[in-house]
């Protein structure tokens, strides 16, 4: 496994050795199933807001619960290498593990989210930990659930 993909317990601890040097720890956290120049662009305009990424990566159990049949595509492992970014999976629904483990000054959400529809658990450790809530807007025309209807449609 990669260096820069490391469990929550590792991040948790990068995450205090670089709040304690100063640095601003920005987190995100998605499914990331095939990646697109969608994500590409959030990613590194979530990475602009900081000194670090830390990109929590949803478990191919959950991105099966939130995405339905068939999916992920690609199998945690390989879209955490995909990443190649400082990676956590987490194998739960909610992000809250992970946000708890990194304790980020920033957290970053796509545009299918407000600030009132994230998770309500997850809002109150933000709020908790004081971390700043920014919402980055969708890049139009790209998802991996419409890559995936066009895939299906052309085989049609």
């Amino acid at each position: 496994m990669s260096i820069k993909i490391v469990g929550l317990e590792e991040l948790s601890e990068r995450s205090k050795r670089l709040r304690a040097a100063g640095k601003k720890l920005v987190a995100t956290n998605g499914c990331f199933d095939l990646l697109h120049v969608g994500h590409v662009r959030y990613l590194q305009a979530a990475r602009a807001l900081g000194d670090l990424l830390a990109v929590g990566l949803n478990g191919d159990l959950s991105v099966r619960e939130l995405k339905g049949k068939g999916r992920p595509i690609t199998a945690e492992r390989d879209r955490a290498e995909i990443l190649a970014s400082l990676v956590t999976i987490f194998p739960g629904l909610r992000a809250t593990e992970f946000i708890a483990a990194s304790h980020p000054a920033i957290y970053v959400k796509g545009g299918d989210y407000t600030s009132e529809t994230l998770n309500e658990e997850e809002r109150t450790l933000l709020k908790e930990i004081g971390a700043e809530v920014r919402i980055i807007p969708f890049e139009a025309g790209y998802s991996t659930s419409g890559l995936l209807e066009q895939i299906c449609k052309s085989e049609h």
